[in-house]
């Protein structure tokens, strides 16, 4: 869970130990290792390589309402490619057809635009997230997707939910480098 690794990261980095420059929380997913930047935090998480479908779940066109130009799979989530970042910024999915998907989530995306190097949205109402707002997780499978389409190993992402938000990743050998910043706004004591 990127929200959460980089929260806690931010916790000990900036309140526990504030002169200490990186954490390394051991999970499931093995170490995962957040180093301060100068800018926020980087996390280092490992990719998500998917496979393209050769015949993708005919739910997914219903799900998003528009056929996909490719679908790729991984044990996580479908991946659907879409034609603009128009058309991903513009889906009405229909959140019931999502969860019924035998996988947890759906990203869709397309090659961006501007600034950006592609554009993505993040669908989970099985585990009780209509849309992510913004997914560090999803981007683990999307940077690996466009590192070879793109020619590169480096992106400026967009995540194009209601509130939006922009993603650096990498992809560095079989993991993928996430950047991101924390903002503290509330903080408490508890007695016991």
């Amino acid at each position: 869970c990127g929200h959460a690794t980089l929260a806690s990261a931010a916790v000990v980095m900036e309140r526990l130990e504030p002169k200490r420059g990186e954490v390394v929380f051991h999970s499931a997913s093995g170490p995962l290792r957040v180093t301060r930047t100068p800018d926020g935090y980087s996390m280092d998480f490992p990719a998500r390589p998917a496979v393209r479908m050769d015949a993708p779940p005919a739910g997914i066109a219903e799900a998003i309402g528009v056929v996909p130009l490719e679908v790729h799979v991984h044990a996580a989530n479908y991946l659907a490619l879409l034609d603009s970042p128009a058309m991903v910024r513009a889906l009405t999915p229909d959140f019931a057809a999502i969860a019924r998907l035998d996988r947890p989530g759906l990203i869709v995306t397309a090659q961006g635009e501007g600034e950006f190097d592609f554009t993505s949205r993040y669908f989970a109402p099985a585990k009780g997230v209509d849309e992510d707002p913004v997914t560090g997780g999803a981007h683990c499978m999307l940077a690996p997707f466009w590192a070879p389409r793109l020619r590169k190993q480096a992106f400026v992402a967009r995540q194009a939910s209601r509130r939006g938000g922009t993603v650096r990743c990498a992809v560095e050998g079989d993991r993928v480098r996430l950047e991101g910043r924390c903002v503290f706004y509330l903080e408490g004591e508890a007695e016991f």
